[in-house]
């Protein structure tokens, strides 16, 4: 049993951003109130002004875990004033924790063990700045797929330059990291268009990470108001354009940050992030380029495969495609 010394004393901070998700914000909701530990820990939530609900499911939760859960409940959205830094601005300054978990609100947690397994790592190595793990996908809200989000195959520790420049993103939801890493958020990461990756580029900077492979957590795909779906709406190929260049600029300003430590790195990941664009974009000279080759193999054969057949044989590949969106649930 850990005995801080202040028995009152915070150990993690859970934080949490919510947007019209009445829909599954208990799922989340329930999966903070039910960890097991042996410390304590808050919970953080913003929610943006949502309109559909969301904030009377927090206002239930919090009237129910006083000492526990502490909403900031918007009237007025803070993401269409043009602040994208919604957990720097609002639930960062407040943690009281040594820690900081992150889970969105349409993302949950499934292990009711995750922030002490975690709290366990980080307390007994402290050269670690980030811990996180893997987690099971479930699409538009339906039953549990097989399918993980697995950056790696087993539990091990993830040097600076592997953080940085990596084939397959983490799981927003099983990050946790220490607080100092966020007291004076640098530039690159408040202009970011997302947060997820500066934080893990500020954890580069800090030190090591360790992955856990186990799946304590579910990531939703396909939600009304995810950051993909958002995305696919309108100009989707200027959307894409303007998104590779806003997270160039972030990466290089992450560049000087660092003082250039990782310069080749970065190079090279702002590379990746191109040649992903481009396959997003389904420019095909740039994605099937020699040069290009290497970023062509990181991906899953079925893409490959689709890469292939829609550059060969575009008319085979649309009519393809209209068959499996007839099929009951496709598109999914």
């Amino acid at each position: 049993m850990r005995q801080p010394e202040d028995e009152r004393a915070v150990l993690v901070s859970v934080c949490c951003i919510t947007f019209n998700q009445a829909d599954v914000i208990r799922d989340a909701l329930d999966g903070f109130v039910r960890q097991k530990t042996d410390f304590k820990y808050e919970i953080l939530i913003h929610d943006d002004a949502s309109t559909d609900g969301t904030a009377d499911v927090i206002r239930e939760y919090a009237e129910r875990y006083p000492d526990r859960i502490f909403p900031i409940l918007q009237t007025e959205n803070q993401y269409s004033r043009g602040l994208t830094n919604i957990s720097g601005t609002f639930n960062f300054p407040r943690a009281r924790g040594r820690y900081i978990a992150m889970c969105e609100g349409d993302d949950y947690w499934t292990d009711e063990y995750k922030l002490q397994k975690q709290a366990d790592f980080l307390e007994a190595h402290p050269g670690c700045s980030l811990c996180f793990h893997s987690a099971r996908v479930s699409v538009q809200g339906r039953a549990l797929t097989g399918r993980w989000m697995r950056p790696y195959r087993g539990s091990r520790r993830i040097g600076p330059a592997e953080i940085i420049d990596k084939t397959s993103g983490y799981p927003t939801a099983s990050l946790m990291f220490r607080r100092e890493m966020v007291e004076a958020l640098p530039d690159f990461y408040v202009k970011a268009p997302i947060a997820d990756i500066p934080l893990q580029l500020l954890a580069a900077a800090h030190g090591w990470a360790y992955y856990m492979d186990q799946p304590m957590c579910v990531y939703r795909l396909g939600g009304a108001y995810s950051w993909t779906n958002l995305m696919q709406q309108g100009d989707y190929e200027k959307k894409q354009r303007e998104y590779a260049r806003a997270m160039e600029r972030m990466y290089r300003g992450f560049d000087e940050m660092s003082g250039g430590r990782f310069h080749g790195t970065v190079k090279h990941a702002v590379r990746r992030l191109w040649y992903r664009t481009w396959v997003n974009t389904r420019k095909f000279s740039k994605i099937l380029a020699r040069e290009n080759r290497a970023f062509y193999r990181e991906l899953d054969l079925r893409t490959r495969f689709f890469i292939r057949l829609e550059a060969a044989h575009p008319e085979c590949y649309r009519r393809l495609r209209e068959a499996f969106h007839r099929m009951p649930g496709g598109g999914r």
